[in-house]
């Protein structure tokens, strides 16, 4: 098959200039270039055709014949393909070669017999120093409070399995031995515009079974190839809550993941609908420095059995992009708390979340406990003592306050028979702390 690669990641490494070439072709020559190889590439051909012939008399038309700047040719003819299938682009970048020369083929799925039994050719990978800076696409690994892992994946770098010290597979290993221990798993694709199946299949596997029956199938004209990893990851998670953020900038690869989770009931998809990209493809040069992402493929879910062509993926919790997060760490929460009433750390971390109270009058508090210092800072209280850093405080319930930012540390105040603060007791998810008698 050829390349499914999906289109965000190579659209980002295509350069804007400033300059026009002086001897830049003909805008009807280019658009038929364009319609030429969708009829010759796109993954249905009758569709193909139906896009070329429209692209084709459009042209004999003069619909494009003023767009003498190649941007806005570009720019046009991106337009008008979109809206028939989410992945269609069209580039131009002064600096490529002339001619059409072959499609831009990078690896996907692993290969597979094709209909009339040939194996598929895998490309192999090059090396690219920009994904190494990128880290593969793994921006953020952490442990949120109450034991949560996060992850904030921002692309799918292609595996490369015949290879044991694939750096994109040591990064996604590395990703999940972190959050091995954590009681749920957040992975934040609100920003990531799409890439390999391999990762996609490697990444699931991390959470399902080998072999499931639950992976995309690719269709192509060349046959089908599976979205399953030709490796699976060895030691999957099969029962720890799965949360996936999701937004309209999550595209193509970005949404088969949690397309196929959510088809497989394995994981809750958190934020808004994704962008509806589905069917991955490769540039294709046209000549003139003009290029076109073309679908080479469409894939299946056997779960679904459709894609989110169009759609998206449509979250199982509707909320804000911006709010997807706490809504998940909030979720995830509430599933380690009902599977164990006795964590002290998720009930603290949750009560945190969830507060409403009003900050009130805090001028009460504010004074002299030994060698700390209890300050009004708008409607939080700012503790103090010698050159530590300050720490503030939030308000729960009455005289008790959470530990802005550590939910894990609580603050208990008292008061005498008068009704004045008196001391202040510091409370850890372990036990009780010290005591600050007030000394003003």
């Amino acid at each position: 098959m050829r390349a499914l690669l999906f289109a965000a990641a190579l659209m980002a490494a295509v350069p804007a200039f400033a300059q026009t070439p002086a001897s830049a072709p003909a805008p009807r020559e280019t658009v038929e270039a364009v319609a030429g190889r969708i009829r010759d590439l796109y993954f249905d051909p009758a569709a193909g055709d139906r896009i070329a012939d429209g692209l084709e008399a459009e042209s004999a038309a003069g619909t494009f014949d003023s767009l003498t700047d190649p941007r806005d040719l570009a720019a046009a003819l991106s337009r008008r393909l979109r809206p028939l299938d989410a992945h269609f682009s069209v580039a131009w970048d002064p600096n490529a070669p002339t001619g059409q020369g072959p499609a831009v083929r990078a690896a996907g799925p692993p290969a597979a017999a094709t209909a009339t039994g040939e194996p598929v050719r895998r490309v192999a990978r090059p090396a690219n120093p920009m994904e190494a800076r990128g880290h593969y696409g793994f921006r953020k690994v952490e442990i949120l409070a109450g034991n949560v892992g996060y992850i904030d994946l921002r692309q799918f770098s292609n595996i490369d399995f015949e290879n044991p010290a694939d750096p994109a597979r040591r990064a996604a290993d590395a990703a999940l031995n972190f959050v091995a221990d954590a009681d749920a798993v957040i992975f934040d694709l609100r920003d990531n515009g799409g890439g390999a199946p391999s990762m996609v299949g490697y990444l699931t596997s991390a959470f399902t079974p080998a072999n499931a029956p639950i992976y995309n199938i690719f269709h192509s004209r060349e046959g089908t190839e599976s979205e399953a990893p030709a490796i699976f990851y060895p030691n999957p998670r099969l029962e720890v809550p799965v949360y996936i953020l999701i937004s309209g900038r999550t595209g193509s690869a970005g949404e088969a993941f949690p397309y196929t989770l959510q088809g497989a009931r394995r994981a809750t998809i958190v934020g808004e609908a994704s962008g509806g990209a589905a069917n991955p493809g490769g540039m294709v040069p046209v000549g003139g420095g003009f290029a076109v992402f073309i679908s080479q493929g469409s894939p299946k879910n056997p779960n679904t059995g459709g894609n989110w062509e169009g759609t998206g993926v449509l979250p199982d919790v509707a909320v804000p992009w911006d709010q997807a997060l706490a809504r998940a760490h909030t979720l995830a929460l509430e599933a380690i708390v009902a599977g164990d009433s006795g964590r002290t750390d998720a009930v603290w971390t949750l009560q945190a979340l969830n507060s409403t109270t009003a900050a009130g009058d805090l001028a009460p508090y504010a004074g002299l406990y030994g060698e700390q210092t209890v300050s009004v800072v708008g409607d939080r209280l700012q503790v103090a003592r010698g050159r530590r850093p300050p720490v503030l405080l939030a308000r729960l319930d009455g005289d008790l306050f959470t530990v802005v930012g550590d939910p894990g540390r609580r603050v208990q105040f008292s008061r005498d028979g008068t009704g004045r603060v008196a001391t202040m007791d510091s409370l850890n998810v372990g036990g009780p702390g010290p005591r600050a008698r007030r000394t003003d």
